[in-house]
């Protein structure tokens, strides 16, 4: 009877554990689960007032908190790492140049991308003290170094979950609700449409805070109710093509793959060796987010700098992240070129060509406005073999109302914009990067990367 009651007792406390990988305690407290694989270990780290301390479990407001067991499945195949130790560093400066320098080693991007990959590392650590936040994806085919770049980078992240070798997406969802980590994931990976509208439904839902994914799940398989899932967090994300949503391709800072040859130098292979150091920085970055959590706004930084209000919604909480003002005036100089190429790069598309005609016919319109016939004359002129389809006035009256936003207004010689949207066509210039740039750049822009 003893040995009953004493297995009973067992079981109920097995049951009310609860794995827990972090939170936030009542006392201010800061929790991270720690694995140790080569001692199939894990143990939780608590921060307090400037110091850590490991313990087993946790009791908090009467509940058990554990870490998940060494031998989870998820943990012995690397599908989620973690760190193993907290460990010093010198500054953030030298936390940051290490973290750049361990991307510029495994991976051929661009300057650029490797100073933003290299602030979103560290920002991945913090990312819950925001309630927006940025993606970093890379684009390009098979054989472009897409992987190379999610692996190099993810491992450096805060919690990577590396789902891309998921069979099925309805574990992904199970797994970001359980860990709340840094998603990668490679649309490349997932073979059927049902799939990967899945992954564009986690992507729509995760960039913004209170956003969960409700899905319907069966109840010891008889009926189905709905479970939201929390999906918020950073992702890195390889795809092959464009997003067709265009508001999600805008969450994304982008890095085209396979454009140029090959830096000399770059591994063949991840080996071991940059496993174990990229755990090392890992173990960096987790006393960086025990020192910098909650100290984090939104920041205004990048308003009012001739930044579009979207870019510098997701680039903000960049800047936040880093206290030195010499790192925040390259993440500010980052801003503005990556939004002088999002401007050229919205030039080139269908309604920044319709733009540049109106632009290019401005002076001629009649006190009525603007011929619409007249523009698609001149797209025809112009594009007229870019497209697969007759660029016809009707069309092109459509992409100046439901693209561009104009009004539009019927006459006795067609339809026309009407002199009073004025003010929008200046507002629409200088977002396209029109009336700035002038049109013979926007020329040479398309003529080197025809419209699709």
């Amino acid at each position: 009877m003893e040995k009953d009651i004493k297995a009973v007792t067992h079981e109920v406390k097995k049951e009310s554990a609860i794995p827990t990988v972090s939170a936030v305690l009542a006392d201010g407290s800061l929790i991270e689960m720690l694995h140790r694989p080569e001692d199939r270990r894990t143990v939780f780290c608590v921060f307090k007032d400037g110091e850590c301390r490991f313990e087993d479990h946790l009791i908090e407001g009467g509940q058990r908190l554990v870490p998940y067991s060494a031998n989870n499945n998820l943990l012995r195949h690397e599908v989620v790492l973690l760190p193993s130790e907290p460990a010093e560093y010198e500054s953030e400066e030298e936390l940051l140049a290490a973290v750049r320098a361990f991307i510029h080693r495994y991976v051929d991007v661009s300057p650029l991308f490797e100073k933003i990959a290299s602030f979103y590392v560290l920002f991945s650590w913090v990312f819950d003290d925001f309630n927006e936040l940025p993606y970093l994806r890379v684009r390009g085919d098979f054989g472009s170094g897409k992987t190379r770049f999610l692996l190099t980078v993810g491992s450096l992240c805060y919690k990577p979950i590396f789902a891309s070798g998921a069979s099925t997406v309805s574990p992904i969802f199970r797994i970001l609700d359980s860990f709340g980590g840094t998603l990668i994931v490679d649309e490349g990976d997932f073979r059927f449409s049902d799939e990967k509208a899945e992954i564009v439904k986690i992507l729509n839902n995760g960039n913004a805070r209170g956003f969960p994914v409700l899905r319907s799940e069966s109840v010891r398989g008889r009926e189905f109710d709905p479970r939201a899932y929390t999906v918020f967090g950073p992702k890195l994300v390889g795809t092959r093509a464009f997003f067709q949503d265009r508001a999600l391709e805008s969450r994304c800072l982008t890095e085209q793959m396979g454009t140029r040859e090959l830096r000399p130098g770059i591994p063949l292979s991840f080996t071991v060796e940059a496993r174990r150091e990229a755990r090392e920085i890992r173990n960096k970055l987790l006393l960086f987010r025990f020192r910098r959590k909650g100290q984090h706004d939104a920041g205004a930084d990048l308003a009012g700098q001739g930044i579009e209000p979207r870019l510098a919604q997701i680039l903000s909480p960049l800047l936040s992240v880093v206290s030195d003002e010499d790192s925040r005036n390259e993440i500010r100089e980052l801003a503005l070129e990556y939004n002088r190429d999002l401007v050229v790069e919205r030039g080139m598309d269908l309604e920044g060509l319709v733009l540049e005609a109106i632009w290019t016919i401005r002076e001629s319109s009649s006190p009525e406005g603007l011929s619409i016939g007249a523009i698609a004359e001149l797209m025809a002129d112009r594009h007229g073999d870019d497209f697969d389809r007759k660029l016809t006035p009707r069309w092109i009256g459509q992409i100046v109302r439901h693209k561009l936003g104009l009004k539009t207004e019927r006459t006795r010689d067609g339809y026309v914009v009407p002199q009073r949207e004025q003010s929008k066509l200046a507002r629409l210039y200088e977002k396209y990067g029109i009336e700035s740039g002038g049109t013979e750049s926007l020329e040479a822009a398309h003529l080197e990367n025809p419209p699709a």
